[in-house]
């Protein structure tokens, strides 16, 4: 189906052939969640589920797209750059607006795209759109960009023009991803480094709660808010705290009372998050799956209890998997209050695990769960 409908619909829509087709994939997060606008690590991977570009340049400055998945078009202009009331069209037209903030120089193109990212799933189509974009057209006008430098326009866009105060992590899993791997990503610093994760008997399957969350919603920009205040008191009380990396959960505990209750619950999450990624990944290095996904279940409970952000359906998934000795680790992920939740299970028993939780969440919720399963692949590229 994809990409050959993708560029077969740019034929039927701009009468010639596409000058080039761009995969971009969406990402999972196996573990670290919430900490990449915290200066801490995440641990993404890119996955087989991905949004198709088919792209053509033009000799003036007009940008005609067209998003497949939703038969929606909309035109602007490079030399005057504004808001799109199509809302999809806007992380095509912040990138545009963050290259020529860089100083890149392009002209205006032809665009059609889309693709198998489940959107509302929390896999990250937002980013994949965006890289994806950035990538098509430094191949398009020559930009002679470094695949980071793509990652920051992207993050950018989404930033800036979009307004969802994302960290980077979508963008740079989307851009970096390497097949049979994760990729720890040090949010501080922006160095990286690809871990193994081959799972010869196991196999990745996102469980899609069907409850929809947007990340532009005030819950997201609150818990950052709620991270900076904990922060500013912290750094306050140990003046060598810079960032939630030189904390410790018994720093926390010791300025509890100059904390409110929620700031204090933000503040402990997040500084045994950033603990959980590296025991995660010494753990993928034994290949110790037990510990990994013990992990998993752990983050959970944090995002659950501590930074608030799961809802009653993400959480009935991760239960019913607690006692499922087919399952090595479970965990809601992406954002919240919605989305799917993730789980590595036992390839053997896949197929009854997942009609036993279909069965589960119809019963309770009287509507079907939509499952997806996932494998790791390699980042943005050429096709």
């Amino acid at each position: 189906m994809y990409p050959e409908n993708i560029i077969a619909k740019f034929q039927e829509q701009f009468s010639k052939e596409a000058s080039l087709v761009v995969r971009a994939p969406g990402r999972i997060n196996l573990i670290g969640e919430h900490t990449d606008y915290n200066d801490g690590f995440v641990l993404p991977a890119a996955i087989n589920k991905a949004i198709y570009f088919a792209i053509s340049p033009r000799e003036d400055e007009i940008c005609n797209v067209y998003a497949f998945d939703l038969n929606s078009s909309d035109t602007f202009s490079i030399s005057s750059i504004q808001k799109s009331d199509k809302s999809w069209a806007n992380y095509l037209i912040g990138v545009v607006d963050e290259l020529q903030k860089a100083g890149q120089k392009i002209k205006g193109f032809d665009l059609v795209f889309g693709g198998d990212i489940p959107l509302g799933a929390g896999v990250s189509s937002s980013a994949a759109v965006e890289t994806g974009l950035a990538f098509a057209l430094n191949q398009l006008y020559d930009l002679g960009l470094e695949t980071m430098q793509m990652v920051k326009i992207g993050k950018a866009a989404e930033n800036n023009f979009v307004g969802v105060n994302c960290g980077i992590m979508d963008q740079f899993a989307s851009m970096f991803g390497k097949k049979d791997a994760v990729i720890r990503l040090d949010c501080r610093s922006l160095a990286y480094q690809h871990f193994p994760l081959s799972l010869p008997n196991h196999t990745v399957i996102l469980c899609n709660s069907g409850v929809k969350h947007s990340l532009g919603d005030s819950e997201y920009n609150t818990r950052r808010l709620e991270c900076e205040e904990g922060l500013s008191i912290l750094s306050g009380i140990y003046p060598n705290v810079k960032s939630f990396r030189d904390l410790t959960l018994t720093m926390v505990e010791e300025a509890k009372t100059s904390l409110s209750a929620n700031v204090y619950k933000r503040c402990v999450y997040v500084v045994g998050e950033i603990d959980r990624v590296i025991v995660a990944c010494e753990a993928l290095e034994q290949n110790d799956l037990e510990t990994f996904g013990q992990k998993m279940y752990e983050t959970h409970d944090g995002l659950q209890h501590n930074y608030a952000v799961s809802c009653e359906e993400l959480d009935f998934l991760v239960d019913e998997t607690r006692n499922d000795d087919a399952v090595v680790g479970s965990r809601m992920m992406g954002g919240g209050f919605g989305g799917c939740s993730i789980n590595i299970v036992e390839k053997s028993k896949a197929e009854d695990f997942l009609n036993r939780i279909k069965k589960a969440y119809q019963a309770k919720y009287h509507k079907e769960l939509v499952t997806y399963e996932v494998a790791l692949t390699n980042g943005t590229e050429l096709i």
